[in-house]
């Protein structure tokens, strides 16, 4: 994978952090040659990883996962997803992963969707009532006015649609400057705790995520902005694949832009220490030998990451 990364400037420096722990977001069937070109396709497990976000008494979510219950979902995704890929939820809710926690879901007052793929995003309101969705910029052009006003596409209308969304939602605003590399990014908390990137590529609006634990170690959220740890470490190309109407198409929607977001987290993590965590990546897990990112797990994915994960089962 050619690397194309500008080298940017330094990771800003601060004593700020934020507690952060993995949930589960359930996970679906998916085709292996649809993530890396030149592979005989097959089936594999795709994991959704969400995150939890504490930072002096606010909790935020980043992305959601997957549910079980179909009405989350626009009828495109219904049909042309949904019936392909036997998706399953998560074994505990994210409400249930946060209550164990201690926090309930009425304390959350953020959720951060990295992208509004069906994937990660979904309503909040019944779960999250007093949250507000946050979307990156050009998310709203890219989507509106959803299903809703077209049920052929999709979009979700809740969100999306300019005259009957139900959802509470915006786009973030900035201030943007540079992290590292990327040339956009928002300080959330304002004290360099917690910083949010704008990554082209995937998708219009795609952002992911940096965040400082305790301990000063920094994890990166990294989302769509490859689906693999072999994309990351270049063992393989982003692969393209016959689109249903003719032609060729990829997960991501400018594949361009997707390999220099790619080459941006790489060297946050080559040259910065960083610790990456993918939306659907479960290497590490398997693995288990990245200290920092084991720290994120409860008891439970624990037992998870030792039990069931290595055999590609639901957590």
């Amino acid at each position: 994978m050619g690397d194309t990364e500008d080298v940017g400037g330094p990771v800003p420096e601060t004593s700020g952090y934020v507690d952060l722990a993995l949930l589960d977001g359930g996970s679906f069937v998916g085709d292996i040659g649809k993530v890396h070109a030149g592979v005989s396709n097959a089936k594999f497990r795709m994991y959704n990883w969400a995150f939890y976000i504490s930072h002096q008494g606010r909790h935020l979510l980043w992305d959601l996962g997957l549910d079980e219950d179909r009405s989350c979902y626009t009828p495109w995704v219904n049909k042309f997803m949904l019936e392909g890929v036997n998706h399953v939820g998560p074994r505990r809710t994210i409400v249930n992963q946060l209550g164990e926690r201690g926090v309930s879901a009425d304390a959350v007052d953020a959720v951060f969707f990295s992208h509004a793929h069906w994937d990660h995003c979904r309503p909040i309101r019944d779960e999250f009532p007093n949250a507000t969705a946050y979307f990156g910029p050009g998310t709203k052009e890219g989507c509106s006015p959803g299903h809703m006003a077209d049920p052929s596409v999709q979009w979700d209308g809740r969100f999306f649609d300019p005259e009957r969304a139900t959802e509470r939602c915006e786009e973030l605003k900035g201030p943007w400057e540079p992290f590292g590399p990327f040339e956009r990014a928002l300080d959330y908390f304002g004290d360099g705790s917690f910083w949010i990137m704008q990554a082209p590529g995937h998708m219009a609006g795609n952002m992911c995520a940096a965040a400082r634990l305790r301990g000063g170690e920094w994890v990166l959220l990294g989302s769509d902005c490859c689906h693999s740890r072999e994309l990351l470490d270049g063992r393989y190309e982003i692969a393209q694949f016959c689109a249903p109407g003719g032609g060729t198409m990829s997960l991501h929607a400018d594949i361009s832009a997707a390999r220099d977001t790619i080459a941006k987290i790489r060297r946050l993590e080559r040259d910065c220490g960083f610790h990456v965590a993918l939306a659907h990546d479960a290497a590490w897990l398997k693995d288990g030998s990245d200290a920092v990112l084991m720290s994120l797990l409860d008891e439970q994915m624990t037992r998870a990451a030792r039990e069931r994960i290595p055999r590609d089962e639901i957590p």
